[in-house]
């Protein structure tokens, strides 16, 4: 009797450990993929209310998918692209950056958790699409985005947009949309960078110190002179003039029309 029950004893635990290798039950592993399909379709949805706060409050610079137009194209922005749950954009939102004429926009966190499942949404189905991880970008071609009149857009340059008091298609700009990718290009003429700001710093003797500004804040001015020797002083206690180079540019995207940047950009499509 004790070895019948000895050997019903190791039965039991030989079934055991077999069932337990097998995995869950059929029914557990259905509901593991109910599960999986409501994650899924909570993403979707909140990807489609996303959708619709960004067409009403980002689409107008951005684009309605979100691959750039009057702003930069957000498909190829590393920020987003290194974004996690909304880790990285959502104080770029909410605060802006005014450096580059972006206004903050004061959206609570189920706005701002929606349009970050849009985004990342939208780079899923562009990377799905060039079958490469951030290439979507390079492949854009110009036509797609030179979809405005060439000759509206020269006239714009050398009228009301002020471009050629500082800018030449056969100088500065010649050859400029051979040397840029039409994505680079579209990015570089909306958010221009690599120019320095200057600052010239008056002390109350009358003394003067010229160079390139390295810090201005609510308390201290600092710049680098052409010797390369390093200066601050306390803003309260000098006067202060700066001159940005790109100050005009930035200042323009607040001007800009959807047609005035889809015409100029046209048009430099031509300088090649």
């Amino acid at each position: 009797m004790r070895k019948l029950t000895f050997v019903l004893l190791i039965a039991f635990f030989a079934v055991a450990v077999l069932r337990a290798q097998e995995g869950p039950p059929q029914g557990g592993a259905q509901r593991g993929g109910a599960g999986a399909r409501a994650q899924k379709q909570a993403q979707a949805e909140a990807a489609e209310r996303g959708r619709k706060t960004f067409v009403a409050t980002c689409a107008g610079c951005h684009g309605e998918d979100a691959t750039g137009g009057r702003g930069s194209d957000l498909i190829r922005s590393a920020l987003v692209r290194h974004d996690k749950n909304g880790d990285l954009l959502s104080p770029v939102i909410t605060a802006g950056r005014p450096d580059r004429g972006m206004p903050g926009f004061p959206l609570g966190e189920k706005d701002l958790s929606d349009i970050d499942a849009f985004l990342h949404a939208q780079i899923d189905l562009y990377d799905m699409h060039t079958r490469v991880p951030g290439g979507y970008p390079d492949d854009i071609p110009a036509s797609r985005l030179a979809t405005g009149s060439a000759e509206a857009g020269k006239a714009y340059f050398y009228g009301a947009g002020g471009c050629s008091k500082c800018h030449s298609p056969t100088g500065d700009l010649a050859g400029i949309a051979k040397k840029y990718s039409a994505p680079d290009l579209q990015q570089r003429f909306l958010y221009p960078a690599g120019k320095p700001s200057t600052a010239t710093v008056t002390l109350p003797s009358g003394k003067k110190f010229s160079g390139t500004l390295l810090l201005k804040d609510e308390f201290t001015v600092a710049i680098r002179d052409a010797d390369g020797w390093y200066h601050s002083w306390p803003l309260r206690a000098v006067k202060v003039e700066v001159e940005d180079p790109l100050a005009w540019h930035f200042a323009q995207a607040y001007k800009y029309t959807n047609a005035d940047m889809h015409n100029l950009f046209t048009y430099l499509e031509t300088l090649k």
